[in-house]
């Protein structure tokens, strides 16, 4: 074996952070993207001033329903779509305009992209001929990125010979072989079913931290965002809505959208009566107050403003008792680990999730009950589009 070799092996060998060696960071500053209607009468803003920091090393996700703005705001990164307006850095330089193939990045697609008539090794070594790396230098790491996706054996097949997994995997080596600085994700477990698709999902994110990659995820399911992300941007209408991480999305969600977006929520109006100490007061139409103690951001809130508390199913018990909202349980479904309530409280239906049911009294459909909130639990958004009796 050559000198040369020796030393590229030795240079690849048990480091996988190599393939992430020119990671760096993504700014997007006021970008907007501006498509003309099929019609060719008008304008339809797809991205909307948007601003987006992705550091070094983080995996960020673009979470959102259709239409959102996600997918054209991922392949503005790439450099399959140009900005109508505003800049893009990546490692602090501006691409806005530069080529896909000039901008040091990497895409898995939905659709995999695998050449069917190269075989999985010349499938994954393909980026690297491109940019005429010597031979030994393609042998090297293509064999290097084939045993960290665990696909020795697999070189001489064909992609239509792999199940979705394994095809996933040569989809991901093909993109971190070449290096990138930044590795784009557009959907990639769309096509699997749920059990892989949950295999696969935390596969990804494990090899993404170990390399640690500068990485932007484009998903429209919740579970998979909330599982992967360092971080969650929560799209609407080419809008950024919020960004935190998972768990701050979740337990402080900033507007009804994103509360009923991520997961489940339960929303009962009423108007805020101002601040005791640091704790909210809300008024309901009955006379019924309640006193939250850890509301959130409450952004834009004024003294008799309509507001909702938002709340998650798991955060609500039902009771016989004195205490709490009375209502009537209008459906129960069991599902093995909880069993699921909806709970008529008149102004609006509860979703109450109990676990671990066998250790609980259940209830059935038409029994008198009361919705007892954790009020640590409950928080506070400003709410307009809800009439306060």
């Amino acid at each position: 074996m050559s000198t040369q070799i020796q030393s590229i092996q030795t240079e690849t060998a048990g480091d996988l952070r190599r393939f992430s060696g020119k990671s760096s960071g993504v700014e997007m500053r006021d970008i907007t993207k501006i498509f003309p209607t099929p019609e060719g009468t008008g304008e339809t803003i797809a991205v909307n001033h948007i601003n987006l920091e992705v550091a070094d090393g983080e995996l960020v996700t673009l979470l959102g329903p259709s239409g959102c703005g996600k997918t054209t705001t991922l392949r503005m990164i790439s450099g399959f779509e140009y900005p109508s307006a505003g800049q893009i850095f990546i490692a602090g330089r501006d691409v806005a305009n530069v080529p896909p193939d000039k901008r040091g990045i990497s895409m898995v697609f939905q659709s995999y992209a695998l050449f069917p008539h190269l075989s999985i090794w010349e499938n994954i070594a393909y980026g690297l001929k491109v940019q005429k790396l010597p031979k030994d230098k393609v042998m090297v790491r293509t064999d290097a990125v084939i045993k960290l996706m665990q696909l020795e054996g697999f070189e001489r097949r064909f992609p239509n010979q792999l199940s979705g997994g394994q095809q996933q995997r040569v989809a991901l080596a093909r993109a971190v072989v070449i290096e990138p600085s930044v590795l784009l994700f557009d959907e990639p477990l769309s096509n699997l079913d749920a059990k892989l698709r949950e295999h696969m999902r935390d596969e990804l994110r494990s090899i993404q931290k170990r390399l640690g990659i500068t990485s932007v995820y484009v998903t429209h399911d919740q579970s998979e965002a909330m599982a992967i992300s360092d971080r969650v941007v929560i799209m609407k209408d080419g809008n950024l809505m919020q960004i935190g991480t998972p768990q701050e999305i979740y337990e402080y969600p900033g507007c009804k959208f994103v509360a009923n977006f991520i997961g489940k929520a339960n929303f009962i109006s009423g108007r805020f009566q101002g601040l005791e100490e640091e704790s909210a007061i809300v008024q309901f139409g009955n006379g019924m107050r309640y006193l939250i103690p850890n509301p959130g951001a409450m952004e834009g809130l004024r003294f008799g403003n309509p507001c909702a508390l938002a709340f998650r199913p798991e955060s609500v018990k039902l009771s016989t008792g004195e205490e709490g909202i009375p209502g009537t349980v209008t459906r129960a479904t069991y599902f093995g680990s909880k069993i699921e309530y909806e709970v008529d409280i008149g102004s609006t239906v509860l979703t109450v999730e109990i676990y671990n049911p066998q250790l609980c009294h259940r209830y059935q459909e038409g029994d008198a009950v009361k919705a007892v909130l954790d009020l640590d639990c409950v928080r506070v958004l400003a709410d307009d589009e809800l009439v306060v009796e």
